[in-house]
This record gives C-alpha cells, sequence and structure tokens, in this order.
C-alpha cells in the first residue's frame, strides 16, 4: 500500500511538474508574441513614416510649384502697380490743368446744333 500510496504521489508530482512546464510553455508563447505584436508595430510605424515622408516631399514639389505662380503673379501685380502709380503721378499735374482749364475757360457761342427759330 505504501508503494501504491507512493507511485500515486509521484504521479501527482510529475502531473504538477507537466503542467508547470506547460504553463511556463504558454507564458513563453505569450510573451513571444507579445514581442513579435510591439516587433509588427515598430516596422508598421517605421513603414507609415517613410510613406508619409515621400508624400509630404511629392506634396511639397507640386505646392511649391503652384507658390512659385502664385509668387510670380504676385510679382507682377506689383510691378504693374508700381507703373500705374507711377503713370497716376506723372500725369496728375497736366491732367488737373486740361481740366481746370476746360472748365474755367468760358467762351462763348451758340452751339452747333443750334438753329434758330424764323
Amino acid at each position: 500500500m505504501a508503494s501504491q500510496s507512493q507511485g500515486i504521489h509521484q504521479l501527482l508530482q510529475a502531473e504538477r511538474r507537466a503542467k508547470d512546464k506547460l504553463e511556463e510553455a504558454k507564458k513563453r508563447k505569450a510573451k513571444r508574441i507579445r514581442q513579435a505584436k510591439e516587433e509588427a508595430m515598430v516596422e508598421v510605424d517605421q513603414y507609415r513614416m517613410q510613406k508619409d515622408k515621400e508624400f509630404r516631399t511629392k506634396q511639397a514639389k507640386a505646392m511649391g510649384s503652384q507658390s512659385n505662380l502664385v509668387e510670380e503673379m504676385e510679382a507682377q501685380a506689383l510691378e504693374r502697380i508700381t507703373e500705374l502709380t507711377g503713370s497716376y503721378r506723372r500725369c496728375l499735374e497736366g491732367v488737373l490743368a486740361r481740366v481746370l482749364s476746360l472748365v474755367c475757360d468760358v467762351r462763348p457761342g451758340l452751339h452747333l446744333n443750334y438753329r434758330a427759330a424764323d
């Protein structure tokens, strides 16, 4: 009977050891899965950052050409405004003198379309 209880005791210990080994294996597997998941997340983040950088570079090239056009248009507009301002300043006195002479120089006379009523 003692040998039977000793055999049962050995079986229980063997079962406990097997259970412990199984739990350790499960823990190692979970740890490996967690580690693989973290590595995958790092790779995904790196890939996302790389693609985002490429996108921003392409976008900057496209927007750069558009901004160059905008800058050119603004420069042309400023140049035209400067020309018109200069022309205004040059011609201001002459135009005012002419308008004042036409308004103030009274020449009495009959209108071209006037017909005398007979």
